[in-house]
């Protein structure tokens, strides 16, 4: 499957910028994600070291517990969770939550203050 294009595809659908996500770096994500829990949410923020700036959970709730998030390289999202990689080439400050039937993409320029 060619994820890159997918990724630009949804780039164009929201007229932002493409910031690629190499599979070698890491997505932060809750364990939630493998169980099928809905809505998925992701958010990113600004890349560091070797992490991609992506966290990613399942259902209503976001915890601040500091065990709530595990490090993911990006290729294990394709047995985790395939549906949520066409969103990985947004560019940091973009949000998303989707489930089967239903998307919702958008910019949060919160997510970058400080950075």
């Amino acid at each position: 499957m060619d994820f890159n294009r997918e990724q630009k595809l949804i780039c164009g659908r929201y007229n932002t910028t493409f910031f690629e996500t190499p599979f070698s770096l890491k997505v932060g994500i809750a364990l939630n994600v493998k169980d099928g829990l809905q809505p998925i949410n992701g958010l990113r923020i600004m890349p560091e070291g070797d992490t991609s700036g992506w966290y990613i959970w399942a259902g209503e709730n976001f915890s601040d517990d500091p065990d709530f998030f595990m490090p993911l390289h990006c290729e294990h999202l394709v047995n985790w969770c395939p549906d949520i990689i066409k969103y990985l080439g947004l560019p940091p400050g973009w949000r998303f939550l989707i489930t089967p039937n239903y998307e919702d993409v958008w910019e949060d320029k919160d997510l970058l203050k400080g950075k």
